[in-house]
């Protein structure tokens, strides 16, 4: 029997992850036993012109998905908390998965969705929601299990680093950076929660939730975007052998309360987000038994976010106790 399953949304990433369950079909088939079928698109304008199957149900009313026959999992990747959070909650009542991209509705309603889904006896999926290409999610489960995670620091925004990384080589303004991000795809046309740190911050919240069991007070969390970095602050920094990037880090201090922030630093070269450069996203997990761990992927675009939900998806399918991994951009590496 193939594995059914709906799109919630047909924008970059849920076109990139149509496509890519479409190219990766036998790789799939491989992994699973059995090949994925989209059975539904759920849609803004139905009358927008779309290259999907004649097959597919197109459709902008989002109970027409519910009434699908057999549906094994819904991939959600509408941006923001409503009508996503909502379209969740019912399909996870149903019994049925849910693997979301979004992370202003997981860092708002995760834990509201993750208990949705343990009543039903199912499971909500988030990895696509944090770090692109990057496993985080999957790692810090599996590092949960012995080690004691006391700090993480990462570059979680791809379209950031990018422009920062375009501003320092190549000496152009804020202005053009952002441009140029929007005219290869890795900006929107409303960059505002890329460059005012709003995405690095929800992402930031979902990991403490995860790693920590609660998130911190959000007005006290400090979050400070890209936006007013002109050339002469990276011409001074680069005079000091440093590069600016926007850090997101979170930790806990000596009285177990937990601090967090996002702003622009200035990483001399022997910090590992140092290296970190164009759409790449970085994490450094400080643990008590396995020292520092560095990790490094692609961070923005539709692709590495749709391996993410594949890599999701084929997780909780898996029949294979040792599955081939569908992700091969990201690195992972211990620092010693």
């Amino acid at each position: 029997m193939p594995i059914n399953v709906v799109l919630l949304g047909f924008g970059t990433v849920g076109e990139s992850v149509y496509r890519t369950i479409a190219s990766h079909q036998d790789g799939l088939r491989k992994i699973l036993g059995t090949e994925i079928v989209v059975k539904g698109v759920l849609v803004k304008d139905a009358r927008k012109p779309r290259n999907i199957a004649s097959d597919v149900l197109v459709t902008t009313d989002f109970k027409k998905l519910l009434e699908l026959p057999k549906i094994d999992a819904a991939i959600e990747a509408i941006v923001g908390v409503e009508p996503a959070y909502t379209y969740g909650v019912k399909f996870l009542n149903a019994g049925i998965p849910v693997i979301t991209a979004n992370k202003e509705m997981a860092a708002h309603k995760g834990e509201k969705l993750r208990r949705e889904a343990d009543a039903n006896g199912t499971e909500f999926h988030f990895e696509a929601a944090v770090a692109g290409g990057i496993p985080i999610i999957a790692v810090l489960n599996q590092l949960l299990h012995a080690n004691r995670v006391s700090k993480i620091e990462g570059i979680l925004n791809g379209t950031s680093n990018f422009i920062l990384s375009t501003m320092r080589g190549e000496g152009i303004s804020f202005d053009e950076a952002l441009k140029r991000a929007q005219r290869n795809g890795y900006a929107e046309a409303d960059p505002s929660n890329d460059i005012l740190g709003k995405d690095s911050f929800y992402k930031l919240m979902i990991i403490s939730e995860l790693v920590f069991g609660k998130q911190p007070e959000w007005k006290k969390v400090e979050c400070t975007g890209i936006n007013e970095l002109s050339i002469k602050d990276f011409e001074e920094a680069s005079a000091g052998g440093q590069r600016i990037k926007l850090v997101a880090s979170i930790g806990k201090d000596e009285d177990g309360n937990i601090t967090a922030a996002v702003e622009p630093q200035s990483l001399n070269e022997t910090h590992p987000l140092y290296h970190v450069e164009g759409v790449d996203n970085g994490i450094v997990v400080h643990t008590d038994l396995l020292g520092r761990l560095f990790l490094q992927g692609p961070g923005a675009g539709g692709l590495p976010t749709a391996s993410a939900i594949l890599e999701d998806l084929t997780q909780h399918f898996q029949k294979n106790p040792n599955p081939k991994p569908f992700r091969e951009a990201s690195k992972v590496r211990a620092i010693h």
